[in-house]
Order: structure tokens, then C-alpha cells, then sequence
């Protein structure tokens, strides 16, 4: 068994370490304090090729894997989350959903621009009243004629206001199973449908440089032929995809459990007290190591689920897993990192103060920290 990196795997990642370092960081602050989009970074992610790498050439993609997307995701982190998350949004939940489930023709339209980064999706899939209980969905589309009517409203949803935002992806009740349960489906709205409103950005702890807004739709019509796969089979298909998610959002949280390292250890040694570098007091010294330490075994937790997944196997646990323990041991080296910086920490101009605020919503975000133990322990037999 062998974690090192192939040759490929080693460049994309360094490449994307560079472009974070030198285009990303000297801009986000900036976009983060003022809640601005940062267009031209992602314009410039687009060039590169990041929203097609899990994507076939055939869609417009690079051909590459979803362990790619999850390098880059931890290297953009280490730097700054918001451009992280919208990445992972865009890629994982937005455009993945029709590559896996949608039409020839679905993905003929939709695809190529998503992959150029030329175009932004949402995947709708929380609502106002349910969040963890996603099965509670209570918008509800109707088949009239050749067209669905929704109405509802969806809350939380990223990348679904942005000017280049082409659809959002939502479930909707759709009819009654059998069983009396509730059939739900899965159907792509495109922006600027009649019916379908963005309400204006959400105030935000963190993220402050991502797009999120809940949405509302009142009789809002498409035509029959925008039902994304098979009707009825709606949440099994988010599912999937939330699984896959999960790793790319443990990815992340790698990425700013490592980014708080990098900053901790470049503070350590600038800064002086009692007559030398903090980083010479063991105390210091002992943190920065239990930093090292969760974002070292965070990582290995995600490249084995990637590797399961890649490779066809059941990864459902193991994705829980990763995405469990490295959102929480990103919690604990942002907590750390801060107090490390003391009052600085507290300080906006320093990168650890943005980890800070970014960390929390990793332990919430594609399934809170106790939904992840649910799946363990049901897929333990409990």
C-alpha cells in the first residue's frame, strides 16, 4: 500500500498550491470583509480546468478523477475556504448530479459550460423547516400537461445567485409511493425561470466570499423533460451524491486544518516573547504538533475513502468517516491556531481569524457531525 502521489497527482497539486498562494491570497481578504464574489478568481480556476477535472473530454471536462477535485480542494483551503467551497459546490453538488444522472441531451446542454467554470450550478436540496431530515422535503412539483409546477422554497443553497449562475438542481415531492411514502424527484430549474426567486445573500458567520441564498419557487414551470434521472428516485440520487460530497468536504476541511498549521508555525516564529520566538516553549511547540497530527490522519482518512470509491467499492462508511473526523479536527486546529496568535487571532487581517470562522460550518454542511455517526453506526449493523 502506497500513499504516495503519482507524477500527475504531484504536479496538479502543486500547481494549484502556487495559484492559491499567489492569486487567491493577496485578493480575499478583501472579497471576504466586503461579501463579494471573487468572479475573476474563479474566472481564472475556469482557465485552468478545475470545474471539469472529475469530467470526461467528452463534456468539456479534463478527464481526470475525484481524487483530483480533492487535491485541489485541500490546497485552495489552505488558503482560503470560500474559493474552496465554491469549487466543491459547483463540481460535487452542482454539475456532478447531471453527469451522473442526467440525459444525453441534459448533459449536452448543461455539461461543457459547467466543466469551463463558464457557468455555475445549485444543488437544492435543504429546505427552511427540514435540514438533517431531507427525507421532511416538502416543496412539491406537479405534472401539468408537458411542464412541472413547483412550489416551495429551498434554504442554504450555494453558488445559486451568482451572475453566472445557469440552474439549481431541486427534490421535490412528486407524487405517493406504494407505501404511502412521499415519491420524490429531482428536477433542474434554470436560472431566470418565472416563479423562481433568489432571496439576496444570507449574513454570514463564515464563507463570507461564497454565494448562498434560500429559494423560493411559486408556480414556477419547466418543461417535463428537465426531471433529472428516473421520477421517484430523487433522494436516492442525492444521496449518492452526498456521499461522494463528503469526501470532497473532508478534503477541505483538511486543507484549513493544514493551512492553520502553516500560518501557526510561520507565527511561532516571527513572533517574541520573553526574550525569544514563541516557538521555542514547548507548550507552543506541543500544539502545533497535535495540529500536524489531526491534519496528517484527517488526510489519510480521506484518501482511503477517495480510493474505495475510485475503485467501485462500498465507501458510504469510510466517506462518514473522513468527513467526520476532519471537519472536527479542522474545528479544533482553527480553536488552536487562534489562541496561538493570541490577540491577533482575533485580528481579520490575520488568515487564522478567517480559519476560524470558516471551520464551524464543516461539522454542519453535507450532513452535521451526528448524521455521520448515524451512518456508521447503521453501517455497523446497529
Amino acid at each position: 500500500m502506497d500513499f504516495r502521489l503519482t507524477d500527475e497527482y504531484e504536479a496538479l497539486r502543486s500547481s494549484v498550491r502556487e495559484f492559491a498562494r499567489e492569486v487567491v491570497a493577496p485578493v480575499i481578504a478583501e472579497h471576504y470583509e466586503q461579501h463579494t464574489f471573487p468572479y475573476d478568481v474563479v474566472a481564472q480556476m475556469g482557465k485552468m480546468g478545475l470545474f471539469g477535472l472529475p469530467f470526461p473530454e467528452e463534456h468539456g471536462g479534463m478527464g481526470g478523477d475525484y481524487f483530483a477535485l480533492c487535491l485541489v480542494l485541500e490546497e485552495l483551503a489552505r488558503v482560503d475556504s470560500s474559493v474552496a467551497i465554491t469549487l466543491e459546490a459547483a463540481v460535487s453538488l452542482g454539475a456532478m448530479p447531471i453527469y451522473r444522472f442526467g440525459t444525453d441531451s441534459q448533459r449536452a446542454r448543461w455539461l461543457p459550460k459547467l466543466a469551463r467554470g463558464e457557468a455555475l450550478a445549485g444543488f437544492g436540496l435543504t429546505e427552511p423547516g427540514f435540514g438533517s431530515d431531507a427525507g421532511g422535503t416538502a416543496t412539491r412539483a406537479v405534472l401539468d400537461g408537458d411542464e412541472w409546477v413547483i412550489n416551495g422554497s429551498k434554504a442554504f443553497i450555494t453558488n445559486s445567485g451568482t451572475d453566472i449562475t445557469a440552474l439549481v438542481t431541486v427534490t421535490a415531492v412528486t407524487g405517493v409511493n406504494a407505501d404511502g411514502s412521499k415519491e420524490l424527484s429531482s428536477i433542474i430549474v434554470p436560472s431566470g425561470t418565472p416563479g423562481f426567486t433568489v432571496a439576496p445573500g444570507y449574513s454570514k458567520v463564515g464563507w463570507c466570499a461564497s454565494d448562498t441564498h434560500e429559494l423560493t419557487f411559486d408556480d414556477c414551470r419547466v418543461p417535463a423533460e428537465n426531471l433529472l434521472g428516473q421520477r421517484g428516485r430523487g433522494f436516492a440520487q442525492f444521496l449518492r451524491i452526498l456521499d461522494e460530497g463528503r469526501i470532497a468536504i473532508a478534503a477541505l476541511s483538511v486543507g484549513l486544518a493544514q493551512g492553520c498549521v502553516d500560518e501557526s508555525i510561520r507565527y511561532a516564529k516571527d513572533r517574541r516573547a520573553f526574550g525569544q520566538p514563541i516557538g521555542n516553549f514547548q507548550a507552543i511547540q506541543f500544539k502545533i504538533a497535535d495540529m500536524e497530527r489531526r491534519a496528517y490522519t484527517s488526510r489519510l482518512a480521506y484518501y482511503d475513502a477517495a480510493a474505495r470509491m475510485l475503485a467501485g467499492e462500498d465507501f458510504k462508511r469510510q466517506a462518514a468517516i473522513a468527513k467526520l473526523h476532519a471537519s472536527e479536527c479542522a474545528v479544533d486546529n482553527a480553536r488552536e491556531a487562534t489562541q496561538i496568535h493570541g490577540g491577533y487571532g482575533f485580528m481579520n487581517e490575520f488568515p487564522v481569524a478567517r480559519f476560524w470562522r470558516d471551520s464551524k460550518i464543516l461539522e454542519i454542511g453535507e450532513g452535521t457531525s451526528e448524521v455521520q455517526r448515524m451512518i456508521i453506526a447503521r453501517d455497523l449493523g446497529l
